[in-house]
């Protein structure tokens, strides 16, 4: 089972396209954030999965009220995205009106130093929310797995977990996964490596020689 999602963070469209055709075979999943939306456009997503065949996450962390969120998710659903990620803390209000178009992933904490401030004192209102409206999956920070370990054990088991910040940001791929994540986001490790492909080909492996463990 592959549980690898390529964060796919960069701006040039043929880029984006060549990384995506030499690391598909070790991936679950590409993730599709800003900048190659705004570098590439919106039809990036549709390519993407023409090219790959895989499930494409819309990282846009959506933080609006419902009407932007229901006008932003249908356009982005329909030009092929799998699945979309909002932020939470917005309210049930707002995550309801992306999920009843779609495939939803609601961030519960990030991996950066910033999400110590204010995301993480409202995790646990966060994972509620996420508990009682049983959206895909939740983002929680492979930079810190304690954080992982806590939420997991407060989520329903039928959520799946996806875990940013292997690689480049510090998280290690077997600490996290024994903390619990379903999924692991690894980006600048693998689309700045010489070769996008070995570098996918070596995170796939060490992630399948702890999931065996």
């Amino acid at each position: 089972m592959n549980r690898l999602i390529l964060a796919l963070d960069v701006y040039e469209k043929e880029r984006a396209l060549r990384i995506a055709r030499e690391t598909k075979e070790f991936l679950w999943g590409i993730k599709v954030n800003w900048p190659l939306i705004i570098g590439a456009g919106l039809r990036i997503i549709t390519e993407l999965k023409q090219v790959t065949g895989l499930p494409i996450i819309a990282d846009l962390k959506l933080a609006d009220i419902p009407n932007t969120h229901r006008l932003i998710a249908k356009k982005v659903f329909e030009v092929g995205a799998d699945y979309l990620i909002t932020h939470g803390f917005v309210g049930k209000d707002s995550v309801k009106a992306v999920m009843e178009l779609g495939e939803t992933i609601i961030v519960v904490e990030m991996s950066h130093p910033g999400a110590k401030e204010f995301i993480q004192p409202v995790t646990d209102r966060l994972i509620e929310l996420a508990n009682e409206l049983e959206p895909f999956g939740v983002i929680a920070p492979a930079t810190r797995p304690e954080r992982v370990r806590y939420i997991r054990k407060k989520l329903h088991k039928s959520i799946k977990i996806l875990s940013p910040g292997v690689g480049a940001q510090g998280g290690k791929v077997g600490e996290v996964l024994k903390a619990g994540a379903d999924y692991i986001i690894v980006g600048r490790s693998i689309y700045n490596a010489e070769n996008p492909g070995d570098a996918a080909k070596n995170i796939w492996g060490e992630i399948n020689a702890n999931a065996k463990g």
